[in-house]
């Protein structure tokens, strides 16, 4: 498991994708695999939306990055300290719509997603994704 604090920012959003992608390498699945590239995209619109929605004044947040081989699933877990959960399927965006496809994103690339309260403070947003 991997697991990190970044500040809740976009610099900490872009410096969460690329830890993700880097441990991926170190735990065998190259920069360039189809593993590496979906949970990159899936911690980047993740912890972008814990920056832009979820972010509280004084706290970072948190990722956490699971790969279980024989179980074939890779989780992605991003911790903020928002008590708003995120919707509970991807809001319609307009074409014209400059922003609102994060959540598209993750419901495509993701087996399953959702969203749970953490304790004391805060939620976690998951995603799990198939390793092959």
């Amino acid at each position: 498991m991997f697991a990190s604090q970044f500040r809740s920012s976009p610099r900490g959003a872009r410096q969460a994708r690329h830890c993700a992608v880097r441990r991926l390498a170190e735990w065998g699945f190259p920069p360039t695999s189809d593993l590496s590239c979906a949970v990159a995209l899936l911690v980047g619109e993740l912890a972008a939306n814990a920056v832009r929605h979820g972010r509280v004044p004084g706290r970072d947040f948190a990722l956490r990055l699971t790969v279980d081989e024989p179980g074939g699933l890779a989780r992605v877990e991003v911790i903020d300290a928002s008590e708003t959960p995120p919707p509970a399927v991807a809001p319609p965006a307009a074409p014209e719509d400059e922003a609102g496809r994060g959540l598209h994103l993750v419901d495509a690339l993701a087996v399953r997603w959702g969203s749970r309260p953490r304790q004391p403070l805060g939620k976690i947003v998951w995603a799990e994704l198939k390793t092959h």
